[in-house]
């Protein structure tokens, strides 16, 4: 069976004022990061592209802008560092498959990507009501 996540990424520390990355109870460097990170931002737009499809009530012309949202930097900055969340994707994704992945980015980031999505269809057609 598969390592937890918590035992597969456990942080940031800084070391001389540079962020290390532990995993494994080990530091990983920042060259490991952005390629953990480069399988993690795949599994994400994997996962946005699949969640996608399966939402019916989203018309096809819509699924570009919401597929951009879900997977861009701006949207990850807000549980941290995006390239960290990256990596912490792909960490989970090389360590417990793409199943876990999925389930890791189902329960960790569409619940608030869901959210803000609400509150962005609301703020559009308030605006769309006052034009």
């Amino acid at each position: 069976m598969g390592k937890s996540l918590f035992h597969c990424f456990l942080g940031v520390r800084r070391l001389a004022g540079v962020p290390q990355f532990l995993e494994l109870g080990r530091m990983m460097e920042e060259r490991e990061k952005r390629d953990k990170a480069w399988v993690g931002d795949a599994v994400l737009a994997l996962f946005a592209r699949e969640w996608l499809l399966r939402q019916v009530d989203i018309k096809a012309g819509d699924r570009k802008a919401m597929f951009i949202n879900m997977t861009s930097n701006h949207f990850l900055a807000s549980f941290g560092e995006p390239t960290a969340i990256e990596a912490k994707i792909g960490v989970v994704y090389e360590n417990e498959g793409l199943k876990k992945a999925f389930s890791y980015i189902e329960e960790t980031y569409l619940p608030v990507f869901k959210k803000q999505e609400k509150n962005r269809n609301k703020t559009g057609s308030h605006l769309r009501r006052k034009v």
